[in-house]
């Protein structure tokens, strides 16, 4: 969970290290994301606690251009979103996405100078992933895939694996557990009582 937090947070404030030489527009997506996210966490108007939910409206609106929430939600829903109605997918993008907000994005906000180093590229069509390599304050190296689908002319994550491990699918054992167990609603209230914690 650490780990993650620390992946999520320099994805949007770091940016510091050279690219790769050959580096496409799926890597300039992303450093152009985490340069956005820079400007609000160390701007000095930003910083004071009166501005506190501006500067994480600020964020949001930021993270909601480069995520495909829509994906990343039928991705964890996996074979549960066939049966949802339009009027369901609809609620639970907005819950997915408020949950990843609530659980990441406001550690954003902590960001600590962690390194990113732009390692590699790879595009298949329509699919692309970049990767990364995080040097944390202590000196580990944490290796990030993120995956990006173009859409409309754009590159759009929808999923973010560190080590090996894909946030996306982290969320999808999870969500299937519960509607195995219960139902969609029961995982609908869960999330519902997660997002309504202080």
């Amino acid at each position: 969970m650490r780990a993650l937090v620390i992946i999520l947070s320099s994805l949007f404030a770091a940016g510091l290290a050279a690219g790769p030489a050959d580096a496409g527009v799926p890597t300039e997506k992303i450093k152009e994301t985490t340069r956005e996210i820079l400007s609000i966490v160390t701007n000095p108007a930003m910083k004071d606690p009166s501005m506190k939910e501006e500067r994480r409206k600020c964020i949001r609106q930021v993270v909601d251009k480069r995520f495909d929430w829509r994906e990343m939600a039928r991705r964890a829903l996996a074979r549960h979103w066939a049966a949802r109605s339009e009027e369901e997918r609809g609620q639970f993008i907005k819950l997915f996405s408020n949950l990843i907000e609530k659980t990441y994005l406001e550690k954003v906000e902590g960001y600590s100078g962690e390194e990113v180093r732009y390692v590699g590229e790879r595009i298949d069509g329509r699919f692309s992933e970049v990767r990364v390599k995080i040097l944390t304050k202590k000196s580990e190296e944490i290796d990030v895939t993120y995956r990006l689908k173009e859409k409309d002319g754009d590159w759009l994550v929808y999923d973010i694996s560190i080590a090996g491990v894909s946030l996306v699918n982290n969320y999808r054992v999870q969500f299937n557990s519960i509607i195995s167990r219960s139902s969609y609603r029961a995982l609908v209230k869960k999330i519902e009582e997660k997002l309504a914690q202080p």
